[in-house]
């Protein structure tokens, strides 16, 4: 959640707005916070999204005012020594390593009645959600019914495993499992997960961001989402509240021009970019596309791209918001007035 204004030391850059469908809402406005560090208005995009969450959770402990002046005050070729505090607004776990996690807060839990305290305190302090996509195996194939089938015996051979599951979904209640059979993490989290904008109990409206536990978690940046792959440990700190440390990265733009010729497929462009990102030594870095043929791309080509960064050795390829964002939003079933805080 937002800290209060009254203990934040950038309380002057929460202003009230007015959302596109004519609610009014709170946001932490880095226009605001450009009065005081006018480079805040070239920071490239993605770099914006990371300042916000660095402002609006500056504390003077875990995150300084210190960071947000070094973030705010960011350069194209300056030395990058100083790391950044990331708080996400989100976690995304599968199965290979969401178990282990949600394993790890029920024995926080059991050690804390042990101790006499309150278990129901162990709560993951951001939305937490477990896809469960590698696990189903095809014993039948070839008929009508060969995914309820496996998806039965699934369920029979995993059936303690599901159980706890169920149990970790009921005990907490930041946290979401999508059981087996409606695709894999990447396609759920684009498609259902992915909210564009959240909006705490103090009504303050903030950017989705995530890290996942899995490289290709960056296919969300197709959508204008800042995330990226972690392990377990800074998953599970993410989950409890942490910020993600990270060094501050250097962004590389890639302008792309024209419109994809009839019969060349996402495939192709993004072994091109691969081949030349990998050429330019992108490794560690944000790559940020832009330029006419970025905004003629499909959401999906452009999620195509981004699902990429890891092969060629980038942190994110982000794709910033634009009207084709908010018509996908729409198009995967997020209700009006989350495209339209999305808009806003």
């Amino acid at each position: 959640m937002a800290n209060t204004p009254s203990s934040h030391a950038f309380a002057a850059t929460r202003k009230s707005f007015k959302t596109a469908s004519g609610k009014t809402g709170e946001l932490y406005s880095l226009p605001a916070l450009a009065r005081q560090f006018p480079n805040v208005n070239r920071l490239p995009h993605s770099i914006r999204i990371v300042l916000e969450s660095v402002l609006r959770h500056c504390d003077g402990k875990k995150v300084t005012t210190e960071h947000v002046t070094q973030l705010a005050n960011w350069r194209p070729n300056a030395p990058r020594t100083d790391e950044i505090p990331f708080t996400v607004a989100r976690v995304l776990l599968q199965d290979f390593t969401g178990v282990p996690l949600l394993v790890d807060l029920a024995a926080m839990r059991a050690a804390a009645q042990r101790v006499g305290r309150d278990p129901t305190k162990v709560e993951p302090l951001v939305p937490v959600d477990l896809v469960v996509d590698h696990s189903i195996m095809a014993d039948y194939y070839g008929t009508k019914n060969a995914l309820d089938l496996n998806m039965k015996l699934e369920f029979q051979r995993n059936h303690e495993r599901y159980q706890f599951m169920k149990w970790g979904m009921q005990a907490f209640d930041t946290f979401g499992v999508v059981p087996p059979g409606f695709g894999i993490v990447h396609q759920v989290n684009l498609e259902y997960l992915a909210r564009g904008v959240h909006k705490s109990k103090d009504g303050t409206y903030y950017p989705d961001s995530l890290v996942g536990t899995d490289s290709h978690t960056t296919m969300i940046n197709g959508i204008g989402v800042v995330g990226w792959g972690v392990g377990g440990i800074e998953a599970e700190a993410g989950m409890l509240g942490q910020p993600v440390y990270f060094l501050t990265p250097d962004v590389v733009g890639v302008e792309l021009k024209g419109r994809l010729r009839e019969g060349v497929t996402a495939t192709d462009l993004v072994l091109t970019l691969t081949e030349l990102l990998r050429r330019e030594k992108v490794v560690g870095k944000f790559v940020e596309f832009f330029g006419e043929g970025a905004a003629s791309l499909t959401l999906t080509d452009r999620a195509t791209i981004a699902n990429m960064a890891p092969e060629y050795g980038a942190t994110m390829g982000f794709f910033p918001v634009d009207e084709a964002t908010c018509q996908y939003f729409a198009a995967t079933g997020r209700n009006e007035a989350q495209v339209n805080s999305i808009r806003s």
